[in-house]
């Protein structure tokens, strides 16, 4: 198949870049590399550098005619969301849209969408967290993420474009930008690796920092290529459903590290959740998807892709 992933320059989508070409599909990348990077880059796939807001995007669909649209662009910070919240809504709802368009004029048989269910469902009553329990967003952001999934399904009901939503739960592996709250597994190991101090952010009652759902990478990218074909018009949690305080994330680093750094306590941020963990019985049974890494051998090869930079 022709795929065209959005984002396929940075962290999550490259590594899917990676994986589709190895299965032997054609990959078509756009990308603004404004947080994407070159170094990122499949050789084997085509490349466009575009921003998904810009009408030009409708001449790439043209040029490629792909068969599946995999969309992983977006503004990905819950703080900045909050800050600059017309910003993350034109990329986050105003770009889909541009794509969608794009999609349907030219007979796109799929589209992936990536959501999050690490912060759609706010300060979930249910938990760990279903898929049919009622989201109530607490940042700009999961605000966004819900519309998407809105238009997924007006596109479906309109243009019949068929879909399968994602909502990650906190991703993280190798190429991970080191900013916003879901870089923290990178922003740690970098600092370790450089000697210095990090920020664990916590309440003030929770010293331990905030509970989190950790999903190594290479798991999420096995979840796509199943999407491709399997999920139509359903939304599926992707994540472990393993509980991990910010604090034991931390100690688990230093501990492969070998380093004995105290971190440096500070506030909990803006938009940032108590808790959040994911059910995952949903993609396990009708995706026959399941995670396979383990916290510790994710971190591992974190670290030994921070060391070789």
């Amino acid at each position: 198949m022709k795929i065209l992933i959005s984002g396929g320059a940075g962290f999550i989508a490259s590594h899917l870049a990676d994986a589709c070409i190895e299965a032997g599909h054609e990959v078509v990348i756009v990308d603004n590399l404004r947080t994407g990077s070159r170094r990122n880059l499949n050789p084997k796939a085509k490349f466009y550098e575009c921003d998904i807001c810009d009408p030009a995007v409708e001449e790439i669909f043209a040029r490629e005619k792909p068969e599946i649209l995999d969309h992983h662009a977006a503004q990905i910070s819950v703080p900045l969301s909050i800050e600059d919240p017309l910003t993350d809504a034109e990329i986050n709802v105003k770009g889909l849209i541009n794509l969608l368009q794009a999609a349907v004029a030219h007979k796109v048989k799929k589209v992936v969408y990536i959501s999050s269910g690490g912060a759609m469902y706010g300060e979930a009553e249910e938990y760990p967290t279903s898929e049919s329990y009622q989201p109530r967003p607490l940042s700009v952001y999961a605000i966004n993420k819900m519309v998407g999934e809105n238009y997924l399904y007006f596109y479906n009901q309109q243009y019949n474009l068929d879909y399968t939503v994602l909502r990650y739960a906190n991703v993280y592996g190798p190429r991970q930008v080191s900013h916003g709250e879901a870089g923290v597994v990178s922003i740690f190991v970098e600092k370790l690796l450089a000697n210095m101090r990090p920020t664990l952010h916590a309440y003030p009652d929770e010293p331990a920092g905030m509970i989190r759902d950790y999903v190594f990478v290479k798991d999420v990218v096995k979840a796509n290529l199943i999407a491709f074909t399997k999920g139509s018009g359903q939304a599926y949690n992707i994540g472990t459903c393993i509980p991990t305080t910010t604090r034991e994330l931390y100690d688990e680093i230093a501990r492969q590290l070998g380093v004995q750094i105290q971190p440096q306590p500070a506030n909990a941020r803006q938009g940032d959740l108590h808790r959040s963990l994911l059910k995952i019985d949903k993609a396990n049974r009708e995706l026959g998807w399941k995670p396979e890494y383990q916290l510790s051998e994710g971190i591992a090869q974190v670290i030994e892709y921070y060391k070789k930079l």
